[in-house]
């Protein structure tokens, strides 16, 4: 039989912490809050690192995405790493709604199935633009230009009339190799923030408000960004529920990160279903909910002994 009945994923950095920081102390904590609620229910664990060369995949009924945050680092890596895991345990999320959300091209298919996104310019790996030439044609003053396969807000930046030139460069480069998106700069992010809603197996559990810092627009703490409880309305609430619902499949986890658009209207900032931050520690009841998610979709699978 299988030995394990899920595995609890994190990336080398956080599986074999040589220190242990704030950041670390926080990463530990989420995932023993959801070990312990697996086992509560009588499911069998173990934390790994996906990329761990020891481990035999084909002996665990499931592997859980938690945080492999380094998956970018290495993407070709990671890639050829989940289609053979796919081969041989569940993925939760699976594979499919794994490989559609990497890329944030699923935006465009989000919109399209009638969620609310900001304006955005996809632009595609090798073209020949500028970025001159590319807010001469949207017409758009102030942008944020970002990957459209990243994380931790790697290579995002401001844009403005006075600043393009300088970062020509770059998107030179970059676009060489990938596509990017471009985006009307938000200005209600930086004065009101941006909210994550978790929602788990279809069912909302709670949210969090992101602030930037002071002189700052990315939210993540790895920016100095700073968290707080928040209780959403229940449009906002309604939205995010819309949201997982407009996926070709329900994922089991999701965090909808959500904001105010220049227009007042609610817009989806991203749809994270590989390997978001879900502020267990603010709301522990809700990995007893992931737990019980993940022990119903094990249940239902046949496994090879």
């Amino acid at each position: 039989m299988k030995t394990y009945d899920v595995v609890i994923l994190t990336d080398q950095k956080h599986a074999y912490p040589k220190s242990v920081d704030d950041y670390t102390k926080n990463v530990l904590a989420e995932d023993a809050l959801v070990i312990n609620a697996l086992g509560k229910l009588g499911l069998k664990t173990i934390r790994l690192a996906w990329n761990d060369p020891d481990f035999d995949w084909s002996t665990t009924k499931s592997v859980l995405f938690r945080t492999t945050w380094d998956y970018f680092d290495d993407f070709a890596k990671f890639s050829e790493w989940l289609n053979y895991a796919a081969k041989v345990t569940t993925l939760i999320n699976s594979e499919r709604l794994i490989r559609w959300n990497i890329d944030k091209h699923y935006l465009q298919d989000l919109n399209i199935n009638g969620v609310h996104i900001a304006e955005t310019l996809f632009v595609e790996q090798g073209n020949s633009k500028t970025l001159k030439t590319l807010h001469h044609e949207t017409g758009w003053n102030e942008t944020v230009l970002k990957p459209c396969v990243s994380g931790a807000a790697r290579h995002t930046y401001r844009l403005n009339t006075e600043n393009i030139a300088d970062h020509e460069a770059i998107f030179k480069s970059l676009i060489a190799q990938e596509a990017m998106m471009l985006q009307p700069f938000q200005h209600k992010i930086v004065t009101e923030g941006e909210v994550s809603m978790m929602v788990f197996n279809g069912v909302f559990t709670h949210a969090i408000l992101k602030r930037a810092k002071a002189g700052d627009f990315r939210v993540q703490d790895d920016f100095g960004g700073s968290i707080q409880d928040y209780a959403p309305t229940d449009k906002e609430i309604e939205f995010a529920i819309n949201t997982v619902n407009a996926c070709n499949e329900l994922p089991i986890y999701a965090r909808v990160d959500i904001f105010n658009d220049n227009n007042g209207n609610i817009a989806l900032a991203e749809l994270e279903l590989v390997e978001p931050e879900l502020w267990f520690r603010n709301h522990p009841q809700a990995a007893l909910i992931l737990a019980e998610a993940i022990k119903e979709k094990i249940s239902t699978l046949s496994f090879r002994t």
